[in-house]
């Protein structure tokens, strides 16, 4: 008896390991151990199964439907071949669920959830992308078709500035009570904030984030 793991890293959040182990914690352990990535490995779903080796028919099949999802490389003119895949993790947890539903098995299936760390994890893991982003195009709301003069409103849980409001002032600055900001400047005033921080991943415009206005509209 072991599991097929589906594991997930903020350290690279495109991709999910897809492997084999008879203590998952075990393996989680081993993994974590490795200094060399700056965040921990999370479980994010198991599936119980009779036999070993079990994840290489699930590698066959993925690869089968789609080679490119698997990550490779080339060292010393050798291939090496990974168990990650280029994949949502709700995607693969929707194979492994309809694999379980096929055989009758879907109670050995389980979703893991995450950790109070792991969630921080993740936060902290997204700020750092999106300052990355900022800092190699830094956002103007032209890049939304936000207008100067709309309202755009702060959002962060357990902040006492949540659902304030400010208003465009130009392409790259609000006004907040009489006065003019950078999002990121008045991000970390709301916030009373010491490092930096990606200042649009703050606001939303009509119910929806900046950031994910701006990704749809580059789109």
């Amino acid at each position: 008896m072991g599991y097929i793991y589906i594991l997930t890293n903020p350290s690279f959040k495109e991709y999910v390991k897809i492997g084999y182990a008879t203590d998952v914690k075990q393996r989680l352990d081993e993994l974590n151990r490795s200094t060399a990535v700056p965040f921990a490995f999370r479980v994010y779903a198991t599936y119980e199964v009779d036999s070993a080796l079990s994840d290489k028919k699930l590698h066959s099949i993925l690869d089968k439907l789609n080679p490119d999802l698997r990550s490779t490389e080339e060292i010393d003119g050798k291939k090496r071949i990974r168990e990650f895949y280029a994949m949502p993790p709700e995607d693969a947890y929707s194979i492994l669920e309809a694999i379980a539903e096929i055989n009758g098995y879907k109670h050995r299936l389980k979703k893991w959830k995450a950790t109070a760390a792991e969630q921080q994890d993740e936060e902290l893991a997204q700020e750092i992308s999106e300052q990355h982003q900022e800092r190699l195009s830094p956002f103007r709301f032209s890049l939304c078709n936000i207008a100067d003069g709309e309202t755009i409103e702060f959002c962060c849980v357990g902040n006492e500035h949540s659902g304030e409001t400010c208003t465009v002032y130009d392409d790259k600055h609000v006004k907040y009570n009489g006065e003019i900001w950078s999002l990121t400047a008045l991000v970390k005033h709301l916030l009373n904030a010491k490092q930096s921080v990606a200042g649009p991943r703050y606001f939303k415009y009509k119910g929806e984030w900046l950031n994910d206005i701006r990704a749809r509209t580059e789109k």
